[in-house]
This record gives structure tokens, sequence and C-alpha cells, in this order.
């Protein structure tokens, strides 16, 4: 069994995402009946995009990381756990025998759970993310020594992600202009709980009526409002913060205004790819939605949200990327969270390499909030800063897991993270009553979950009607009537 999962393993990764998931995206299609010209060129739309990711982040990620680094120089402060990247926590996923049965009986699992109605959300179109559960699953095994305890958890971390993911689903359909399609990684769909959790406070504080979003900056700033603009001003204040200790060199300004036209690059091109990407599902969305109406009648096919059996493809997060209220809040998080990890006491987290990864972080906020940027960030702020603990928790359970299945750590480094990965408030108190080995506390998670499926499979259109009441409470965001898809 051991030597087939791994031979699975070589076959994906010797092909690698940018020629799998097309594959995937190809055989979805044909199963939706879409014809077969467009269901190839969905395919190519897949790698092109992909690859375009690639290529943009793994080219911004040095450059943004050397930016971070001279930050934390020259405040002289040092922190014990460093995040290194989600890569190297990929990696370890893939070479443990508990992530490697995951990514072979997950996947099964995905099918089943969408055939026999426990989701709406069919996962297996973006199986590559797989690894976020699997993760959780091998730092487990490396902890208890219990193959099933972990593997359980693996289970269950896709069980309650599949779950917000439904939820959130209507929001990010309709935010993202993505007809039938919501985001499902497990190291980003868990941003859902704060983004509805917290929404009464920010109103309360006034927040739904501050006018900060993309289209409000364009108006009121010009040419100085538009993505790319707002990109190089971006660029200019983190270049500085990174570079305050040698303002007057020549060499720290060529860094600086490089750094802008750099971002300003990232926030012009990334929504191009991202256009590209998301032509991959569209022609899929479009025939769930043709199917939807077919089998709900004509009175009923308007009626999206009290549809109870329209389902939704999960997607690459890489398709909201791009979007001008998800990147700008990312890039503002940059430095917020530098600080942040500086002067919250007790924190032993540097967030580094994953910082590039916020926008991502941050979509399913986004989508909830009708892209209002200041609730974004005051989101971000809240979760990601009890995330910055929970990484500095698991860091020695998450830096003996990537040794032991042989992930690269920098030398110097005593303790990693990763900030994507690991800085989850939700993923890491479930994966601590798991590793407790309590069966009370393990029940408890197995109930919460219950209760709340059971209230989605009930109530699904009243939550899905409730969050779009949320979402167009914010003064001065696009209405739903504009963002309608």
């Amino acid at each position: 069994m051991l030597s087939l999962l791994e031979f699975i393993n070589h076959f994906f990764n010797s092909f690698g995402a940018t020629v799998v998931v097309p594959i995937m995206i190809f055989i979805i299609a044909l199963c939706l009946r879409v014809p077969v010209k467009t269901a190839v060129r969905s395919g190519l739309y897949a790698g092109v995009g992909l690859t375009g990711f690639s290529w943009i982040i793994g080219e911004f990620t040095p450059v943004v990381t050397k930016i971070i680094r001279q930050m934390v120089d020259n405040s002289g402060i040092h922190l014990p756990v460093v995040d290194i990247g989600w890569q190297a926590g990929s990696l370890a996923s893939f070479g443990s025998s508990v992530g490697l049965t995951f990514f072979v009986f997950g996947l099964i699992a995905e099918f089943i759970l969408f055939t026999v109605g426990i989701t709406k959300v069919f996962m297996p179109s973006n199986l590559w993310n797989n690894f976020g559960f699997m993760i959780w699953g091998t730092v487990a095994y490396y902890v208890t020594k219990n193959y099933w305890l972990a593997l359980g958890l693996s289970f269950f971390m896709l069980l309650y992600s599949l779950l917000l993911a439904e939820i959130q689903a209507d929001s990010w359909s309709r935010y993202y202009k993505v007809n039938n399609a919501t985001v499902c990684a497990p190291h980003n769909i868990v941003q859902t709980v704060p983004a509805i959790l917290l929404d009464p406070l920010w109103n309360l504080l006034g927040f739904n009526k501050v006018k900060f979003t993309p289209q409000s900056l364009q108006q009121r700033l010009g040419i100085l409002g538009e993505p790319t603009a707002l990109g190089a001003i971006l660029g200019l204040i983190i270049g500085i913060l990174g570079n305050l200790n040698r303002l007057g060199s020549y060499q720290a300004w060529g860094q600086i205004l490089q750094f802008a036209v750099q971002l300003s690059a990232v926030m012009t091109i990334f929504p191009l790819v991202t256009n590209v990407f998301a032509k991959a599902f569209t022609p899929l969305a479009d025939s769930i939605d043709q199917h939807r109406q077919r089998s709900a009648g004509s009175s009923a096919s308007a009626d999206s949200v009290n549809d109870r059996k329209r389902w939704f493809l999960a997607v690459d997060d890489g398709v909201g990327y791009g979007e001008s209220a998800t990147i700008i809040s990312g890039m503002i998080l940059i430095p917020i969270m530098v600080a942040l990890a500086f002067i919250l006491p007790g924190n032993r987290t540097l967030p580094v390499v994953d910082l590039i990864s916020l926008p991502f972080m941050v979509e399913s906020i986004v989508a909830l909030t009708n892209g209002n940027i200041l609730k974004v960030i005051a989101n971000g702020i809240v979760w990601f800063s009890i995330g910055l603990y929970c990484s500095s928790w698991s860091a020695a359970m998450y830096t003996g897991a990537l040794r032991h299945y042989g992930a690269v750590i920098p030398a110097g480094i005593v303790l990693v993270t990763s900030f994507n990965l690991m800085a989850r408030p939700l993923n890491a108190l479930v994966f601590a009553a798991f590793i407790s080995q309590n069966p009370y506390l393990i029940g408890s998670c197995i109930v919460v979950y219950l209760v709340l499926l059971v209230a989605l499979r009930r109530y699904r259109p009243q939550i899905w009607r409730y969050l779009r009441r949320m979402a167009d409470a914010n003064v001065g965001t696009v209405t739903a009537k504009d963002k309608h898809v």
C-alpha cells in the first residue's frame, strides 16, 4: 500500500499542478457536458493561469522577503520562530504516510461527500490544496504516533472546511463574479469565521459607513487611486519602512523605487493573469447554472439563494488574488503584521515569507464584507494576531515534523513555521483537541460540526440572505446589483 501511495505521489510531483490541474478541469468539464473544444480551452487556461501565478509570486517573493528582513533588522528585535513559507510544509506532508494516505483517500472522500449531499461543494477540482489538510495530520502523527487519530484529524478538517466553504459560497461567487464557484483551501477558508462573527462589532464602530474601497479611492484620488498607482504608493511606504536606517544613501532609494515599481507591476499584471485563470472555470460554472435552472424549472431558475440543489465548484484562490480590494488589503497588512509581531506580548513568531500570501488569506473576508477594506484590515489584525500565538505554540511540533519528514530548514534557524498554514486559530484549536487524545474534546469538535451541518442543510437560504444583507450594509461598496452574476 505504501509503495502505491509513493508511486502516486511521485506521479503527481513529476507532472506538477500546471499539468494535473488542467487535466482535472478537462475531465470535470466533460462530465458537465461542456463541448470538447471548450473543455480543452478551460484546461489550457488553468495551466496558463497557474504558470503565471507561480512566475509572478516566484519572482516577487524574494523581493518582499528581503524588504521584510530589513524591517526586522532595523527594529533590533529577534523572534525565535521564523516563517519560512508554506512550501516546506507541503513537502513534509507529501513525505509522510498519513499525508500520502489522505491525498489518495481524501480525494475519494471528497467525491463521496459531494455525491451523497453532505456538501454542495465539489472539492476535487481543487485537489492541489489538499496539502493544507495533510500537513496538520502529518504534525499530529509526529506528535502522537497515532496513525488513525492523525488521519482522522485530516478528514475532520476536510469536513468543516467544506462546511465553511459552502457558507460563504454565495458571497464569494457573487463578489468575485464567478458563477457557482467558491474557494475551499483549508488554510484560508477559516477566515470566514471572523468575517461573520466580528461584523456586528465593526458596524457598531461605524466601519460599515466608511467609504474605503477601490472604487471610492479612485473617485477621491483619481489616477492615484488606480491599482497601478496604489501599488507604487504602497511600494514606496513599505520600501521606506525597510530602509529607515539608511535613507541618506543612493542604494536605499534605488531599492525603494525599484520595489515601488515592482509592487505596481504585480498589482497591474496579477489581475490580468487572474482573468485568464478565471476563464478556466467560467464554462464549468455556467454549465452548472444551466443544469440547475433546467432542473429547478422556470419559476425557480432565477432564485439562486432558495435553490437547495445549487452546488459549487471549488476553485483555486488565485482566482481572487488580483481583485483590487483583495490585493490592496493584503499589501497593507504586510507591514501591519510585521509591526504586530514585535509588539504583541508573548508572541514568538516572525512572519516573513508567507506575507506575500496575505491576499489569498483575506479573500473570504473581502467577499463577506463586499470589499470594505477597513473591515478586511480590522478582521485581519484580530484573526492573524491570534494566529501568531497559534504558530508560536505549534512551532516546536511543526519544526520537528519538517525535520523528520525531510523538508529542508535554513541553517541557523532553530524553530520554523508557516504563517499561511499554521497561524490559523480554528485549525489550531481542533488540532489541540485531537493531539490531546481526549475523547471528550474530540467529541465536542464533532458535535459542534454536526450541529452546524444540520443548521446549514436546513437554513441555507436564510444564512445566505443574512450574509447578503451583511455585505450590502457597507456604504460605498459595490452593490449586490452591480456585482450580480
